[in-house]
């Protein structure tokens, strides 16, 4: 397998140098990225710089939001970066299960899933622990998603952090959907789930707590098994895993962290 930077990681330095950032995870010994917004650069110029500095450009985070609108488009921009894989990384609370519009959601992805295909592209879906809640069929509602979208045109792309934070055993759940997960999440974290952990993502929380317990983790520094995630993306078939950090910790730096991670990575096999 090979890995790759989720770009949110370090979104700021991607916002302040977009190509100097680039070359710098190449530096770091990443093989390929996934973007996290594009910053207003044209999708033929990262094409030509990823291909200079040898950095692959696997796949790419894009709201269903975003996509909607105009799916022809946005399916269309990935396509002419080289991305093999575009995500819908997260659905706010009106359009998850059990919401009214969630049945309009699983048309809209079903046509998105198309379109990808008809591109060379694969749709992937990435969860966070909101999809562990049950559904009425008592499956969890994750399961649900993946059961009423069909494989050829929606895949998985398991994060790892957001499994244990959901309370399943991360490898467990990345083997358990072998053939369909080709990129993997690696994701560490410290702590316990809490009512605002989400804002570490972006998400801001009415509810606050007096102290938060978790925070996310530079890979090998955390509570997740990143051998053990490894080995079962192996055996799921995955061709890529990719690392992720939303909100640094440990005193350091977005980069720091991400330089910690592929440090970590270098002294396990994957």
């Amino acid at each position: 397998m090979k890995l790759a930077l989720q770009l949110y990681s370090i979104r700021d330095e991607m916002g302040k140098d977009f190509f100097g950032t680039l070359e710098k995870v190449k530096k770091m010994g990443y093989d390929g990225c996934e973007f996290a917004g594009l910053f207003g650069n044209e999708p033929s110029k990262i094409k030509e710089e990823c291909q200079k500095l040898g950095l692959t450009p696997i796949s790419a985070h894009v709201a269903y939001q975003d996509i909607i609108p105009d799916i022809k488009k946005a399916v269309a921009t990935y396509k002419e970066i080289g991305c093999e894989y575009m995500v819908i990384p997260y659905l706010p609370e009106d359009l998850r299960y059990g919401t009214e519009k969630y049945p309009q959601l699983l048309i809209d992805m079903k046509e998105i899933g198309k379109e990808c295909k008809e591109n060379g592209i694969t749709l992937l879906y990435h969860n966070h622990d909101f999809e562990f809640e049950k559904a009425e069929n008592g499956e969890y509602v994750l399961d649900e998603l993946y059961r009423e979208i069909p494989s050829d045109i929606l895949q998985t792309e398991i994060d790892t952090c957001w499994v244990n934070v959901g309370g399943e055993n991360p490898s467990d759940y990345v083997r358990k959907y072998t053939g369909r997960a080709p990129v993997v999440h690696l994701k560490d974290f410290y702590g316990s789930k809490n009512e605002n952990m989400y804002e570490l993502i972006g998400i801001e929380s009415e509810k606050k707590e007096v102290k938060s317990t978790f925070e996310f983790r530079p890979l090998g520094y955390g509570k997740q098994n990143i051998q053990s995630i490894v080995d079962a993306a192996k055996d799921a078939g995955a061709s890529w895993i990719v690392a992720e950090m939303d909100s640094p910790s440990m005193g350091l730096t977005p980069m720091e962290c991400m330089q910690k991670s592929i440090d970590y990575m270098k002294s396990i096999k994957y």
